[in-house]
């Protein structure tokens, strides 16, 4: 793409918000205290870094450079400061061991070889590869059971725009390939009525931007109309996971 897809910024901004506490946590208890202590910050690479949402909120414990193939996010990451080059994630242009962190998130869902994505962080890191974040859309959860379509129609939604919409549970298996033995977990994610209410409009513009996709519309009314009522009601439930992967060489 050469630009920024409309309403990918923010859906972008509301997952690092998600994740934020997650992502630091898990680096502090799975990577860096499993390091000896240097004067320096671990230096690590964000690949598909976007608009550097992760690196800002890691750049407190990391010396981080950034890479993604869109010239827009590109524009955008170093409209903001950060150290950022156009580049493939399946063609790294870096050396072998350039860094100690090779690190992703929300990449593995729409590259066209997730294998050979986490090889070339694999080659270019020294040490730690990191899947922070990605998706499984066929484990997603609407309740009541008259939402049960949105899980068919995001998932419809993704493939049609080139993503993996259960790229999430694959995980192992794309590090196993890579010769990876990946600690593989999922962060916290069950909203409470009231981050309900909070998200519902950004949620459902997120949900039209991913449904109607390749000149298709879906009319999601009734759906989105169950869903305020059943919010109301106080019965909604949602959860989509969001899985991790941590390999050490």
């Amino acid at each position: 793409m050469s630009s920024i897809k409309p309403g990918l910024d923010k859906q972008l901004k509301r997952q690092s918000m998600w994740l934020k506490e997650s992502w630091i946590w898990l680096l502090e208890k799975k990577v860096l205290t499993s390091e000896p202590r240097a004067a320096a910050r671990p230096k690590a690479l964000d690949v598909g870094c976007g608009a550097g949402l992760v690196m800002e909120v890691l750049g407190e414990l990391l010396d981080i450079q950034g890479v993604d193939i869109d010239p827009g996010m590109v524009d955008e990451a170093r409209k903001r400061g950060f150290d950022v080059s156009q580049a493939d994630a399946l063609d790294l242009p870096y050396e072998d061991s350039s860094f100690d962190i090779v690190y992703c998130s929300f990449l593995l869902l729409w590259v066209r070889d997730p294998v050979k994505a986490v090889s070339e962080m694999k080659r270019v890191s020294k040490t730690w590869v990191l899947a922070l974040a990605e998706p499984d859309f066929g484990a997603r959860i609407d309740y009541p059971e008259n939402l049960a379509k949105l899980t068919q129609l995001i998932i419809q939604g993704i493939r049609e725009d080139g993503g993996d919409p259960t790229i999430g549970r694959k995980l192992r298996s794309v590090f196993g390939a890579c010769g990876l033995k990946a600690d593989i977990g999922i962060h916290p994610g069950v909203w409470d009525l009231d981050k309900l209410y909070a998200e519902t409009m950004d949620e459902w513009r997120w949900i039209d931007m991913t449904v109607n996709v390749g000149g298709r519309k879906e009319n999601l009314s009734v759906l989105r109309t169950a869903w305020i009522d059943a919010l109301k009601k106080g019965s909604l439930f949602q959860f989509n996971p969001f899985f991790y992967a941590f390999a050490k060489k």
